[in-house]
């Protein structure tokens, strides 16, 4: 014997008609299926509750009873046949001309009582469980209306009435006993008094309804048919990759429920529950998808949790005070105080030293705390033995529930660490003695991001995401959209790390979505001249504002411009905890203060700054530096080329072509800037420099490192490129003189960072044959390091130290690394 109840949703639309038939026709439930439930069809409460405000405010109301009327009228057109058909229509129009008669004395009185309210919503179910039982005995399905009101007896508390359990059982048991009954289709989320007078069951009624049915009958498993494939493991609003859970117990099914979830509510599964009825929630319109099975003892599950849930709309009231300590009795007077009022508390929390008790109401109900708990405890508040309440508005809960909690360790260190490293500030924890649930205090502005946080920690651990924004897309940026382009899926399917582009700019248009945007389409839409449509205008301020207010989960922003403001902006999206991956020099080689705000920050809060590709592109150069330092050893010296232009014009200066032609060569091959005195100025080289002084420890400003000048001061003062390589050629033979002399010994002319002795420069030397300078070829960067541990045999790190797929290609590997969970 199953109970079925249908929600409006389902029965709602001429599909979801069809399918209610389908699955009332199926070998699973043909024969067995002696009651259905119904909702009022969606939208028909609604509109009841209207009219009744309407009438009572003296406004005419015929119109919106006429609408009512052909929306019924309308499903029996479609369903019905011609002699039924006529049949239906009266039995509708019987009912509205008694809706409009109540209407019409609540226009006359100009009044709506609750009471007036509960007969006029259940006409809502009294229509639609009539037109469903005569559209299913169309369709050979044999049906009757059964008016709830009949069995459901209830005590007088309209608008939220209580069933009379006892009462209630006597009848629906004696009224199907005996010889089979036709399918009775029931109106939900109505009764009627001793007296005969309608009420309403409050909150979830119809599914009230179906489990007191079922109760009666000793039903084998009750059935709640919507338009969700059952109870899932968080709210898809928020979290888009949200799984159905297969089972679930009575107490999690109400923890997770007492904690927003809406598919079922708590007191309506009640007498189910204390007869040991499994409850199973499906959706009508995917009837083949298994939904969820509420039970006692639910079998264990895949994973440590059952789900996670939110009260989007939270206030937390603290009291605390030296006269708390120790006083018995104290905390039995704040909650007194609060159940005189009707003030419901969703969470309580306490410190062990007793001086401060916190606890979660609906905001509504906050200005009533307020004055009553003032009032209960004025004399000790004038006493200075405690403060006045203090009141947090603009929370919201969240909490994890699963009674696997209690045998599984680590559940509590996973789910503060999810909420910690993006960033959550936690306002108050709460934790039941049964361990079925732990339950967070946040502020409701980051109830999304927490839940896709905690939802990926405990249901996707395996997989790891970024939400990437993006700005800069020429030579670098572009390459690495080329890159994610081509990588991601394989990096999805076979690294378990799914990068999503959220948002990127160039320097004048941006463009963003949720849903993420296709890297390639994205790099060509940006890097058009004009307006495109889709993109707005860049600005930097508007791109921050906009990535934070998505707060998203595991977001990383990635600059790949080499701008200043854009680097002056890093302290402010890391104080958002949003990780930073730059190849941008300009943020680490600034100020020394602004330097250690930065890298501070992040070591402090554990959000990633990582940077390893403004030094070597995608060479392992910082990484390697900072794992010499933790591990303590002592770097003694740091020798390095560390720019690809000028490695590359000194590898290939060996006197066979003068060196302005082999800084034109450099320019045609795109390893310098437009205005190759970008390189040669050796600033670039400086900055790189700076960076590296500054991981070993040595607390530099840019003034302090020294440079030696490569050009002449008439090329730097040359008005335009082409006045520059003239006067470069001029000097062709000062350059040609220092080679040719350092030849003669056996040298080759190598431009070297050093950095010793708290110091740092940059010179133009020779370097004998066995020099590890002179192992460089084309553009390859170098890095020698000298430390304790390597001072026999310094440590060296080469490779390519140029180039946009190189550098894009580290800054890839940071912006993965990001994923992971420990940076």
């Amino acid at each position: 014997m199953l109970v079925l109840k249908f929600g409006g949703t389902s029965a709602g639309s001429p599909e979801g008609i069809k399918k209610i038939i389908d699955i009332l026709n199926d070998t699973e439930h043909r024969e067995n299926v002696p009651v259905v439930v119904v909702s009022a069809f969606s939208g028909v409460t609604d509109t009841l509750i209207t009219l009744g405000r309407t009438a009572a405010g003296g406004q005419a109301y015929s119109q919106q009873l006429e609408t009512l009327s052909k929306g019924f009228a309308d499903y029996a057109q479609k369903f019905l046949k011609a002699a039924e058909r006529k049949t239906a229509l009266k039995s509708i129009q019987n009912e509205i001309s008694e809706l409009s008669r109540l209407l019409d004395g609540i226009s006359l009185l100009r009044e709506l009582s609750i009471r007036s309210l509960d007969l006029i919503k259940s006409f809502g179910e009294r229509l639609s469980a009539a037109m469903l039982a005569q559209i299913l005995t169309t369709n050979g399905i044999k049906a009757a209306f059964l008016d709830s009101r009949t069995l459901i007896k209830t005590d007088s508390a309209f608008g939220m009435a209580g069933i009379l359990q006892k009462e209630t059982g006597d009848n629906i048991r004696a009224f199907l006993r005996g010889p089979k009954k036709p399918l009775q289709v029931v109106s939900g989320h109505t009764g009627s008094t001793i007296e005969d007078y309608t009420t309403r069951l409050g909150r979830d009624g119809s599914t009230l309804t179906a489990a007191v049915f079922a109760a009666a009958l000793g039903a084998k498993k009750l059935e709640i048919w919507g338009d969700v494939d059952g109870i899932l493991t968080a709210d898809p609003a928020h979290v888009k990759n949200a799984l159905c859970i297969d089972e679930i117990s009575y107490i999690e099914a109400m923890e997770i429920s007492h904690f927003g979830a809406r598919v079922i509510f708590p007191p309506s599964v009640k007498p189910a529950l204390e007869k040991g009825i499994p409850i199973f929630i499906r959706n009508t319109f995917n009837p083949s998808g298994g939904g969820t099975k509420i039970t006692a003892n639910a079998a264990p599950g895949r994973f440590p949790i059952r789900g996670i849930s939110s009260i989007s709309c939270a206030a937390l009231v603290r009291i605390q005070g030296s006269g708390m300590v120790g006083v018995a009795g104290f905390s039995a007077r704040v909650f007194s105080t609060l159940a005189k009022k009707g003030i419901s508390v969703m969470l309580i929390t306490q410190s062990s030293s007793e001086y401060s008790i916190c606890f979660a109401i609906l905001p509504e109900d906050a200005a009533a705390a307020d004055t009553a708990l003032k009032e209960e405890f004025a004399q000790e508040i004038r006493a200075g033995s405690i403060e006045k309440p203090i009141i947090e508005k603009d929370l919201s809960i969240i909490a994890v529930v699963g009674s696997a909690m209690k045998s599984t360790s680590g559940i509590s260190g996973k789910f503060f660490h999810a909420l910690g490293r993006n960033g959550i500030n936690i306002v108050a924890i709460a934790q039941g003695s049964s361990e079925t649930n732990i339950s967070a205090v946040i502020s409701a502005s980051d109830e999304g991001k927490a839940l896709n946080a905690i939802h990926d920690a405990f249901f996707f651990a395996a997989q790891r995401s970024v939400n990437l924004f993006l700005i800069g897309t020429g030579n670098i940026g572009g390459t690495l959209l080329d890159q994610i382009a081509e990588n991601r899926e394989k990096l999805a399917n076979r690294d378990m790390i799914k990068v999503n582009l959220i948002g990127a700019a160039a320097w004048d248009k941006m463009l963003f979505s949720l849903d993420g945007l296709d890297p390639k389409k994205t790099k060509e839409m940006l890097n058009k001249t004009g307006k495109v449509p889709g993109t707005e205008e860049y600005k930097l301020a508007a791109f921050i504002e906009k990535m934070a207010s998505f707060n998203l989960p595991n977001s990383c922003f990635c600059d790949c411009t080499a701008s200043e403001e854009i680097a002056a902006s890093y302290e402010k999206i890391l104080s958002q905890s949003i990780p930073i991956v730059t190849p941008n020099k300009k943020a680490n080689s600034g100020s020394m203060d602004y330097y250690r705000r930065l890298t501070s920050y992040s070591k402090e809060r554990g959000i990633p700054y990582l940077y390893e590709t403004t030094v070597g592109a995608g060479l392992p150069v910082i990484s390697t530096i900072r794992d010499l330092f933790l591990s303590g050893d002592r770097i003694v010296r740091i020798e390095a080329v560390p720019s690809g232009t000028l490695s590359f014009i000194f590898n290939n200066f060996d006197g066979t072509k003068p060196f302005s032609a082999l800084v034109r060569e450099a320019k045609a091959k795109g390893y310098t800037e437009p205005d190759p005195r970008d390189d040669l100025n050796a600033m670039d080289a400086a900055r790189k420099a700076l960076i590296l002084a500054r991981e070993i420890g040595l607390s530099l400003e840019f003034a302090n490192v020294k440079i030696e000048p490569i050009l002449p001061p008439a090329c730097l003062k040359a008005k335009d490129i082409d006045a520059f390589f003239k006067e470069l050629e001029k000097s062709d033979g000062d350059f040609e003189k220092r080679r040719a002399h350092e030849a003669a010994k056996g040298n080759a002319l190598r431009y070297v960072v050093v950095i010793e002795d708290g110091k740092a420069k940059l010179s133009l030397r020779g370097e004998p044959a066995g020099s590890p300078f002179r192992s460089l070829v084309d553009s390859d960067n170098i890095i020698v390091i000298t430390t304790e541990r390597y001072s026999k045999l310094p440590l060296v790190i080469k490779g390519p130290g140029a180039g946009a797929a190189v550098t894009a290609g580290g800054v890839f590997a940071d912006i993965v690394r990001t994923a992971r969970v420990l940076v």
